[in-house]
């Protein structure tokens, strides 16, 4: 092994890192519960791509598989950076279970504007949750993943904007 490490990583997976213990169980923690929102915000533009209707159908249905595709495209890069840095990700559905902040909607029928609201609201708590984590990861000196998440932030602003302008009623910018 190349450091003290947790009991829970196997000595095949321990990753050669000059991050300290300390750092690399923040860096994952912060990582990890990103990767169970990105799941769950991927599932959850998934599920309204698939049950969007109105007659603004085809518009929201591409804009929210554009969406998902991107959402999902973050969640190799997180996991890869925490095992980078030497730690461990998730594992399964039950791990991105108790993770994830993003709450599911099960609901039978949501109408298109709640679903473009949800997850404009989601979106929105996805780039506070990363502007948590950078802060975390620029206290451990992990450039890297610092990088990664502002470019991340962009990208999910970027979402959370297209959502609201989507969501607007005619003529105004009412809530």
């Amino acid at each position: 092994m190349t450091k003290a490490k947790s009991a829970s990583i196997a000595p095949d997976l321990d990753t050669p890192t000059d991050l300290p213990q300390q750092s690399v169980d923040k860096i994952s923690a912060a990582l990890n519960t990103l990767l169970a929102d990105a799941f769950a915000l991927y599932l959850k533009t998934k599920n309204f791509h698939w049950h969007i209707s109105g007659r603004h159908f085809r518009d929201y249905h591409l804009m929210l598989d554009e969406q998902s595709d991107q959402i999902f495209a973050t969640t190799d890069e997180l996991a890869e950076r925490v095992r980078k840095v030497g730690g461990v990700t998730l594992r399964s559905i039950g791990h991105i279970a108790k993770l994830q902040t993003i709450q599911d909607n099960n609901e039978d029928y949501v109408p298109p504007r709640e679903m473009l609201r949800e997850l404009m609201n989601d979106n929105k708590k996805m780039a506070a949750a990363m502007r948590k984590a950078h802060k975390i990861v620029d206290e451990c000196d992990d450039a890297a993943s610092a990088g990664l998440l502002e470019n991340f932030i962009d990208e999910t602003e970027r979402r959370t904007w297209f959502l609201f302008e989507a969501s607007r009623q005619e003529g105004g910018n009412e809530e």
